[in-house]
């Protein structure tokens, strides 16, 4: 689309019209404030237009839910998947602050308006329930880490994980005891996991010497150093032993 015949607010406003009154409902534009007002018997449904899902097109949303609980955001579709998780994170915030979504379609001077899903209240309940596993993951990377060694906000940064820092707890053991079968490590108190991680020796701290006993290795002894706040801790628990 060129700028000559870049799309306006406005483009919206026919097909959503045609939509509403095919339903039976009286529709106007820009009632006090609102883009489109529609009612029917007693109900008020009220749409808000924008070209694109933005912040601002929310709050001007929530603030007509003090009118009516049937309000609707308006953009355009959008042109990428509508199955991708930025576009499902999307839908859960509107659906989340118990907003309908319309979506204008265009193809040639042809428009159409397609209600994704209808203003409902939100179940938080059944929303913590649906997403119990991921609650529950959240928990065990909490309760499997000894302290809080990442910044918030870290992007580009290496990210201190509950997994990293049991690898960590089994060099500081090995460098310490020198060769240990997973065995021995776990009743020092490194945990469930230990043999995993040695098998699959991810980060190539570890290497077997033989069946069954492994001892750090020299890219683990020089790796570890930069994580030295969390060295002097396991070693602490390493002399008390």
């Amino acid at each position: 689309m060129n700028e000559k015949n870049k799309r306006l607010e406005v483009d919206l406003y026919k097909p959503i019209q045609e939509y509403f009154l095919c339903e039976d409902y009286q529709v106007f534009g820009e009632v006090n404030d609102c883009d489109i007002a529609a009612i029917k018997d007693d109900e008020i449904v009220i749409i808000e237009l924008k070209l694109t899902l933005s912040v601002d097109l929310l709050i001007q949303a929530a603030k007509r839910q003090r009118l009516t609980d049937q309000v609707y955001i308006a953009i355009p579709r959008p042109k990428g998947r509508l199955n991708s998780k930025q576009w499902r994170d999307k839908c859960h915030l509107v659906k989340r602050l118990e907003l309908g979504l319309i979506l204008v379609s265009f193809q040639g001077n042809r428009a159409n308006a397609e209600i994704l899903f209808h203003p409902t209240p939100f179940n938080r309940r059944q929303s913590k329930g649906q997403n119990k596993r991921k609650r529950q993951a959240l928990m065990k990377e909490m309760e499997g880490r000894s302290a809080n060694y990442n910044v918030g906000g870290s992007n580009r940064t290496k990210i201190m994980t509950a997994y990293k820092e049991n690898c960590i707890q089994i060099a500081c053991y090995l460098e310490h005891f020198g060769s240990l079968s997973p065995k021995d490590l776990k009743e020092k108190g490194t945990g469930s996991k230990t043999s995993s991680i040695l098998t699959k020796n991810y980060y190539s701290w570890f290497e077997r010497v033989k069946r069954g006993v492994y001892v750090i290795s020299e890219k683990g002894k020089e790796e570890v150093k930069e994580y030295q706040a969390l060295s002097d801790y396991y070693l602490k628990q390493v002399k008390e032993l």
